[in-house]
């Protein structure tokens, strides 16, 4: 497939266009001061007739077809291009415009018909295919191994296979799905960036200082009187638990709940219309659903290996779920709430028991966590494990005021540039996540990786933001998710960390996550905000204790979005389905408790309709966790979370490693056997 590709005519426009010019900035991060909307389309129309191009090279070359002149140089290609389309998918994410959002809204449909150009291409795939059934006498050694398989594999899940009307129609289904998919998150985004529910002095009756303080400057920050809370979780999910109003209550959950199904911007036929072209998709390619086509991609390898993991967790999650809800019923007996427990009473029961039960107050542990002591704490765990140190920059002009910048050294080299950008705000979506703006390599030349977590916590007015220790455990999971990506040390960029698996990419973040609880580190950075005085071990211990409380609710939350993301997936009709009534019938099938909730409804259901990384694959987390609970129980056994020789192991095989040996392999070279899923059971409370 190929088309024609309209050049610019301003060239001078296009001569002082940054995106187009080399950047002289250091660690050659993006000139964010410089780059305006208007500057992406043209550039991206010269930049994919620039990638273009060099396949078109490819392709001719006179001489037969190597490793090097071949999968090497296709891992080269198109750099120009990758570091603007970085560009744009950050900012999109992180700090938002009308104007970026109608360039990502007209430039998605074209970045999908450039991509299956390039993974289209005969005449550079025939050479791929020519080298790929050569490899076994190459001599290639494990990485080049792996990244000829994966550039082949990518080709050939992109349809470079396919010939005639259904080669054609194949780009089609791809670019509609990147015109939906980029339309279904910004309709998310807008639905969390308008939404504000303004409290009085009436409204505030159970709230603790650092909520209201929060509310504040949300209230400031939009020019409203008074408090206001936002669909921020580290606004709605403290507000639904310290909250005595349970009207309040109630209407918050339904805006929180209700993402992505207003009127003025429904997601429901978007999700329909996605859903029927992934099953064509997934057909073209001659898998029965896309569910099949997705997990073939991945560590599970199909979804009866998915399933078989769910079904360890389904039934003992609900029935773990019911045992809290007495103990809940209890409580609201007590209190003198309703008996019959809805979905905006769970949190603050839920925090009720947990007073009364383990003398365990959220309100109590937050002055301990502080955003920047925990912010020092992770430092100190990647400097212990791996011999990190972290320089901050201040010189550097960065995308958005609170965003902040370290230079990352190991062995006195610096290996990376890292940025933190970790508050709330409208032009940011939600949730939390990690992203790049420049992959690590060595092909071509030395390339450090510049790495961005970010997180949406509700930024204080005044003093600290505190964290509960579910933000802190956030903090600490997309820095292991940065630490992948910042400790990447391989030759070809196309397998460098975090490129892997999906559901393999989530173990070196979830792995992080317990750092957060190891005693040291907390006596050393769990500083109450006010006195400066160390978490008390009691209530360290109390923590502990408490993990297992509530694990019903979140794994029932969590593991009914994962089941009905499966199911939707796992269709195979072409015509699309009605979302709302699947959802109703898949939660009465599925039991789903009605007081629980899911973690996400398909209307707002960012990870697998704002995109296909995690279509099909929310259990992702789950099924890395079988391998955190696996990998950091090798620790434990130890008796030292920092041991030496584990953590040179934990560098080598899962930090650095990338997709340049098989995960597999990998972690049995670093666990010394496969992984079972009992460890997490256990750490659950399902057994």
């Amino acid at each position: 497939m190929r088309e024609t590709i309209t050049q610019p005519r301003d060239k001078s426009a296009m001569n002082a266009n940054p995106l187009l010019q080399a950047w002289n900035t250091p660690h050659q991060l993006p000139p964010f001061d410089q780059v305006q909307a208007e500057h992406f389309e043209p550039a991206f129309d010269v930049l994919f007739a620039e990638h273009l191009a060099e396949i078109d090279q490819l392709a001719a070359l006179n001489e037969p077809a190597s490793f090097e002149n071949t999968a090497a140089a296709f891992d080269r290609s198109g750099l120009r291009l990758e570091r603007a389309q970085l560009l744009l998918d950050n900012l999109t994410s992180s700090e938002t415009s009308p104007e970026l959002q109608e360039v990502e809204r007209r430039m998605a449909s074209k970045l999908a018909e450039h991509r299956s150009r390039i993974y289209m291409h005969a005449g550079f795939f025939a050479r791929l295919d020519a080298i790929h059934a050569q490899r076994d006498n190459l001599s290639l050694n494990e990485e080049q191994g792996r990244l000829l398989d994966l550039i082949h594999r990518d080709f050939v899940r992109a349809g470079a296979k396919l010939q005639g009307p259904a080669r054609q129609r194949y780009a089609e289904v791809v670019s509609k799905l990147a015109e939906l998919t980029t339309a279904f998150g910004q309709n998310v985004l807008a639905d969390e960036s308008e939404y504000a529910l303004p409290l009085t002095e009436n409204d505030l009756a159970g709230l603790p200082p650092f909520l209201l303080d929060a509310a504040r400057a949300a209230a400031e920050a939009r020019q409203l009187p008074g408090w206001v809370i936002t669909l921020s979780r580290s606004s709605i999910v403290p507000f639904l638990t310290f909250s005595q109003r349970r009207d309040l209550r109630e209407q918050a959950w339904r805006a929180w709940t209700g993402r992505g199904e207003y009127p003025e911007r429904d997601n429901r036929p978007l999700a329909k219309q996605i859903l029927a072209l992934r099953v064509e998709q997934a057909k073209l390619l001659g898998y029965a659903s896309f569910a099949d086509y997705a997990i073939a991609n991945r560590m599970a390898g199909a979804p009866a290996a998915v399933h078989a993991l769910m079904d360890q967790v389904w039934e003992p999650a609900k029935a773990r779920f019911e045992s809290e809800k007495a103990m809940l019923r209890e409580e609201a007996a007590k209190l003198g709430e309703p008996a019959d427990i809805q979905p905006w009473d769970w949190f603050y029961l839920a925090e009720k028991v947990r007073i009364a039960r383990y003398a365990l107050d959220d309100a109590e542990i937050k002055p301990y966590f502080g955003l920047e002591n925990m912010i020092k704490a992770m430092f100190d765990v990647a400097g212990r494990l791996f011999g990190l140190s972290f320089s901050e920059r201040h010189d550097l002009k960065l995308y958005h005021p609170d965003v902040r910048a370290w230079d990352v050294s190991r062995e006195g080299k610096v290996i990376a540039l890292f940025l933190g950008d970790n508050y709330a705000r409208q032009s940011k979506r939600g949730g939390a996540w990690m992203h790049v703006y420049r992959w690590q390599s060595r092909n071509g030349g030395e390339t450090l990786p510049i790495v961005v977590n970010n997180n949406n916590f509700a930024k204080a007015g005044h003093g600290q933001t505190l964290l509960s220790f579910d933000d802190v455990r956030t903090l600490f999971h997309e820095f292991g998710h940065g630490l992948h990506g910042m400790l990447s040390n391989v030759e070809y960029r196309l397998v460098a960390s975090p490129n892997s698996p999906w559901d393999y990419v989530e173990l070196p973040s979830q792995l992080m996550e317990n750092w957060a609880l190891v005693p040291e580190v907390l006596e050393k950075h769990a500083r109450h905000a006010e006195t400066g005085a160390a978490i008390p071990a009691e209530l360290v211990a109390k923590i502990k204790a408490a993990r297992h409380f509530n694990q019903g609710f979140e794994t029932v939350r969590y593991a009914a979005s994962t089941l009905i993301d499966l199911a939707l997936h796992e269709r195979d009709d072409a015509d699309g389905i009605d979302i709302a009534a699947f959802e109703t019938a898949e939660r009465e099938r599925l039991g789903v408790p009605p007081a629980a909730g899911m973690n996400h409804r398909p209307p707002h259901f960012g990870h697998i309709f704002s995109g296909d990384a995690y279509a099909a694959g929310y259990y992702v987390y789950m099924w890395a966790e079988v391998l955190e609970a696996e990998a950091f129980g090798a620790f434990e056994e130890a008796g030292d979370p920092f041991d030496p020789e584990l953590a040179d192991k934990l560098y080598r095989y899962i930090y650095s490693a990338g997709d340049a040996r098989e995960q597999r392999a990998a972690f049995r070279a670093f666990r010394g056997r496969d992984p079972q899923a009992e460890a997490m059971l256990k750490s659950r409370g399902l057994r």
